[in-house]
């Protein structure tokens, strides 16, 4: 998995995957009224589009995702100053808060009655409820290390919680070896490690996942496994870097035949679709070496 050349640290870490922790912009971490405005207008369109076109999940996280084409790209949107708070931020995305916010407006949408989007207190802590469920390792928030930094993580305890299922050993993946060290051999790149208390508790997230196998799909295996890969599935491109697992996230979409990533991309400061195939992008991009697929899950 580590053929390729490592690019220097600054161009390769993305925000939300074990990234350094720099301060996002200072905003209120319970989100603006422009915030929950948007989630609103997503869950309540997601839900006609659902009772009117019958998409299976995956097509409605597809659908979703695509309305928020346009939407600006932010790095580090979670490292808000303070004590680990449960972010909510949709006037700007990153890569992995792109693919959290669309799975939790589906999931609301696949259930939700109108109600839900009519009555804002109920509507906001049932985002929330579904976004920490999501976000934070077994579904609770208690501290920085409880954030599933490590996205072949967010994968594993996702899947182990019934929202998603991992399906890259299904479409022929190998595992990958190397071990998960990343933040701890890198403590000065994250602010909350500056407690030894926290840093302990990361290494010890490392040292715990080292016996965990990690199956992804090396980049010249993508082309011949895209058949198998579904419009909304969850994409996690493999990093090159030493101890860190994932570089990228995005969601599969099929579009002219062809599959591609709806991302949120530090190049290009804002969702979009890519005009290359999934496995093009991956062969180009130095740093990048395959991808892990996570299948969304309707709600029980």
């Amino acid at each position: 998995m580590r053929a390729r050349a490592v690019l220097a640290l600054g161009a390769v870490v993305f925000a939300g995957l074990a990234a350094p922790g720099a301060r996002a912009q200072e905003r209120p971490a319970e989100g603006t009224a422009r915030d929950w405005q948007i989630a609103r207008e997503q869950v309540a369109w997601a839900m006609t589009h659902r009772r009117a076109a019958g998409p299976w999940f995956g097509e409605l996280l597809g659908a979703i995702g695509e309305r928020l084409v346009g939407t600006r790209y932010e790095p580090h949107t979670l490292e808000l100053a303070g004590p680990e708070r449960l972010v909510i931020n949709l006037e700007s995305l990153d890569c992995v808060t792109f693919v959290e916010n669309v799975l939790v407006m589906a999931r609301l949408a696949w259930t939700a009655d109108a109600a839900l989007v009519e009555d804002p207190h109920r509507f906001e802590t049932a985002y929330r409820r579904e976004l920490t469920a999501i976000r934070y390792r077994d579904g609770v928030l208690d501290g920085y290390p409880s954030r599933l930094h490590y996205f072949s993580e967010w994968i594993g305890d996702n899947e182990a919680k019934g929202l998603v299922d991992g399906v890259s050993q299904a479409l022929g993946g190998v595992v990958d070896e190397s071990p998960l060290d990343f933040m701890s051999t890198h403590p000065d790149a994250y602010r909350q490690l500056a407690d030894p208390g926290v840093l302990a508790a990361i290494a010890g997230t490392e040292a715990r996942l080292a016996s965990v196998p990690r199956h992804y799909l090396p980049e010249d295996g993508i082309e011949d496994a895209a058949r198998g890969i579904r419009e909304g599935d969850i994409i996690a491109a493999t990093s090159t870097v030493p101890g860190l697992d994932i570089a990228h996230t995005g969601i599969a979409v099929w579009r002219d035949g062809a599959l591609r990533l709806m991302h949120a991309p530090l190049v290009g400061s804002h969702v979009q679709i890519s005009d290359e195939t999934l496995a093009a992008r991956i062969a180009r991009i130095e740093g990048q070496d395959g991808v892990m697929v996570a299948r969304p899950l309707p709600p029980r």
